[in-house]
């Protein structure tokens, strides 16, 4: 249907419901420095001038959700457009509250990346800056944007089960220590390291040995063997969580 055409269909009529906006959010995290990161802005105007948010903005008339997503990204944080462009955003789910924002009725499709090596970020748009956070530190963000952050933790651990996407957070060569960090880090669990290290190298294709000497780590013990990511995208079995004891 064209634009002409929309709200013309015979016996509709487009004023008969509430008008609402139409938003888009992202819960991007990262690892840095052993400890999750979550990219924050500082929101410039009301509602909630000077409150901690998650990037975000509406929906122009004539860009999809996602297109807004990756747009408000590079605006708010300062990331360049190609940049924002080729981050791998997963749709999370649609928030619907009708009090959830003091303007109007806001729905918003929220949207995570779990990312490595991103630049630090600076504000533009409305955000007076722009920041990476420790995950474990935010609180009492603007609108329901804690909610949206806990789904997000929640969606990406769930990805470190299914996907090989924790050895982007290692150096090209790894220890299987610098792994479990990762995994320890998302879930916010300690994980068995002689089960993780069987489970792990079981997985077809999931990490593969460098040749040569191992690596002297910080810890005491003997030097530990030197891995790479192989092949596999999605890990056949899946490295679950321990039961009941999610982060």
């Amino acid at each position: 249907m064209t634009t002409a055409h929309r709200g013309s269909v015979a016996g509709y009529d487009k004023h008969a419901f509430e008008p609402f906006a139409l938003t888009a959010d992202l819960a991007v995290l990262t690892v840095r420095e052993g400890r999750l990161h979550v990219l924050l802005v500082e929101r410039g105007q009301e509602p909630y001038a000077g409150a901690w948010a998650l990037p975000g903005g509406f929906v122009l008339p004539d860009e999809s959700a996602e297109q807004a997503a990756r747009r408000e990204l590079a605006e708010e944080t300062g990331l360049s457009g190609a940049t924002a462009a080729r981050l791998h955003l997963e749709q999370l789910r649609t928030y619907s509250d009708p009090d959830r924002d003091p303007r109007m009725r806001v729905v918003s499709v929220a949207y995570t990346a779990l990312v490595p090596d991103l630049p630090e970020p600076r504000g533009g748009g409305d955000a007076a800056q722009a920041r990476w956070q420790p995950y474990d530190a935010v609180r009492d963000l603007a609108f329901d944007h804690d909610r949206i952050l806990a789904d997000a933790r929640e969606r990406v651990g769930a990805k470190l089960e299914y996907t090989c996407l924790a050895t982007a957070f290692c150096p090209p060569e790894f220890t299987l220590g610098e792994l479990r960090q990762v995994y320890e880090t998302v879930w916010g669990v300690a994980l068995d390291r002689p089960n993780f290290r069987r489970k792990v190298l079981a997985t077809p294709g999931f990490v593969r040995p460098v040749e040569g000497p191992p690596r002297l780590t910080g810890g005491r013990g003997k030097p530990a063997a030197l891995y790479r990511a192989g092949e596999a995208t999605a890990l056949h079995p899946p490295l679950l969580r321990p039961e009941g004891r999610t982060a």
